[in-house]
């Protein structure tokens, strides 16, 4: 907001120098990121900054570690870049295929967060339903619980689940025990972009459409789900990024081929530590950044759409 022109003098200095806090506050929670960023083009094996980089020399900066998230773990990496090279990236890369592993993951389990999500945020929003604000406070518990609690709980949990004498981990079904986890853990974040989506929610237009002769079905489908679906789209990304980026509960539910890009890392600091580590960082510092622009991108078509003007 601009600084008004009646401010007396001590208003302008606290103006600037809110201003300064803000600005040293948001350096503070960036800085990280902005140190990451510059060392993964290291062309040394440092995680420091080399004389070269400092000084800007072009010598001092390289793609090999982007480079080395390919080859990693493939069985012929100094051979001709054709297209059997490239099939062997596919089929023998640990990071191409900690990445393939995250993405099937993600997928499946934002699916299942965001229409499990979804229902249970149109049943909270009626005021007809009973105990909300308890059944709420345990939906979303999952965000709220550390982690490493959750983990435990679904350790157990699966280990106890048996059809005939097999638990969940002897069914032979590829990543379901980190789908159903992770999936758990992002249905409270679909809940609450949903919900908050619906509280500006004309109900008269469902009222409407019953008067009109549209059955339930029709109504969800024609009326309420094209005005809520920025709200559940916003929820399905904040889900694939709790899943993409999750690695505990990898740890404890996860087998050992199915290797995610967080679980990669882990790995990789605590056996070979390699700047490789930091360029695969990088990376998901610009698929967050892409999915949080689309997350805003969205809330502000939402906002438009129930005429609210953006602030």
């Amino acid at each position: 907001m601009a600084l008004p022109n009646y401010a007396s003098p001590l208003e302008r200095i606290w103006h600037y120098a809110y201003l300064v806090i803000c600005a040293l506050i948001f350096l503070f929670l960036i800085a990280p990121i902005l140190v990451v960023i510059p060392l993964s083009f290291n062309a040394e094996p440092y995680f420091t900054f080399t004389p070269r980089m400092l000084a800007l020399d072009p010598e001092g900066y390289s793609l090999r570690w982007y480079d080395k998230l390919l080859t990693f773990g493939m069985q012929n990496p100094d051979a001709p870049r054709d297209l059997s090279w490239w099939a062997d990236v596919w089929e023998n890369s640990k990071w191409v295929n900690a990445a393939k592993n995250s993405f099937i993951i993600g997928i499946f389990a934002t699916i299942l967060a965001t229409g499990f999500g979804t229902l249970a945020a149109l049943g909270l929003s009626r005021p007809e339903m009973p105990f909300r604000r308890a059944i709420m406070a345990i939906l979303i518990s999952p965000m709220i619980v550390p982690i490493i609690i959750t983990a435990t709980g679904l350790f157990f949990f699966y280990s106890s689940i048996k059809i005939s004498h097999w638990s969940i981990f002897g069914w032979e079904i590829p990543y379901l025990g980190i789908i159903l986890a992770h999936a758990t853990l992002g249905i409270p974040f679909v809940i609450i972009t949903v919900t908050a989506t619906l509280v500006g929610f004309d109900q008269s237009l469902n009222r409407a459409a019953a008067n009109l002769g549209a059955d339930p079905r029709t109504t969800f489908f024609r009326i309420t789900m094209p005005l809520i679906l920025p709200g559940v789209i916003s929820g399905a990304l904040f889900a694939f990024v709790t899943s993409f980026d999750e690695v505990v509960v990898v740890l404890f539910v996860g087998a050992l081929d199915e290797q995610t890009i967080p679980r990669q890392m882990w790995n990789g600091i605590r056996e070979q530590i390699s700047p490789a580590i930091l360029s695969v960082a990088t990376i998901l510092v610009v698929i967050s950044v892409a999915l949080l622009t689309t997350v805003e991108l969205l809330r502000r078509r939402s906002e438009r759409l129930r005429g609210v003007t953006p602030g």
